[in-house]
């Protein structure tokens, strides 16, 4: 095995364990869009099952936005090929996001009811946990949109607890970057693709993306300093309404 494959696994084990995602007995319905994330976390957590001391279910989600792709058919062969569970909805979730009448934040809205729907197919499951395919990148961007167009200093969590602790979101993606994921996507030959949303590559997480790349040109710490930040909080340095 390739050192780059090793590395992947063990900084999702690690973040497993550091952040507490995963216990003996859960069942967890995992977020597939089809995309190299997605397609990665479903590939290692039902990989890992087999080498760890622990029993725990995974069942395969994947929404359909309406765009009419035909990437259902390929991720229903997907998970068919490696015997998982599964479940695929047929939504309008995307049509409607991207209508006329939400011009102004598509993703929003589109992430928003993909949730919710997330949410809904776990308690028909009987199901305890989401794992959603963020990784280290998206952490380090939404903590920058979140402060520069949110006024609010905030970021996703690997793991979160919802609901009174009904559900809990995890993200055992956090500690590996992206084009560490795209590589060992493609090195596995995981069939993904794009999922047809017409904004994509139009955002402003694709600003912040682009303008964190910019800085790393001249300092190539800029992105782990970002990230090692959010566990390096000196609160005494913060502003505090009185």
């Amino acid at each position: 095995m390739a050192y780059w494959e090793k590395e992947i696994r063990s900084l999702m084990g690690k973040a497993i364990h550091r952040y507490g995602l995963i216990e003996d007995g859960d069942r967890i319905v995992v977020g597939v869009s089809g995309g190299k994330d997605s397609l990665t976390l479903i590939h290692l957590l039902n990989e890992r099952r087999k080498r760890v001391p622990i029993h725990y279910e995974l069942i395969a989600v994947h929404i359909d936005l309406g765009f009419g792709t035909g990437r259902t058919e390929i991720l229903r062969d997907f998970f068919e090929s490696r015997s998982l569970p599964y479940h695929i909805e047929f939504t309008n979730i995307g049509k409607r996001a991207n209508s006329p009448e939400n011009r102004e934040n598509p993703c929003f809205l589109c992430a928003w009811e993909r949730r919710k729907r997330l949410f809904h197919i776990a308690q028909q499951f009987g199901c305890n946990k989401i794992a959603l395919g963020h990784h280290k990148d998206d952490i380090i961007e939404t903590f920058l949109l979140n402060i520069f167009y949110s006024a609010e200093i905030s970021t996703m969590l690997p793991l979160q607890t919802l609901f009174k602790g009904k559900i809990t979101l995890i993200r055992p993606l956090a500690l590996i970057e992206e084009k560490k994921i795209e590589r060992f996507a493609k090195e596995m030959s995981l069939p993904f693709g794009s999922g047809g949303c017409p904004v994509s590559g139009k955002t402003k997480r694709k600003e912040i993306k682009d303008l964190i790349e910019a800085l790393e040109k001249k300092n190539r710490k800029v992105r782990g300093n970002i990230f090692r930040s959010l566990s390096n909080i000196k609160m005494e340095y913060l502003l505090w309404k009185k």
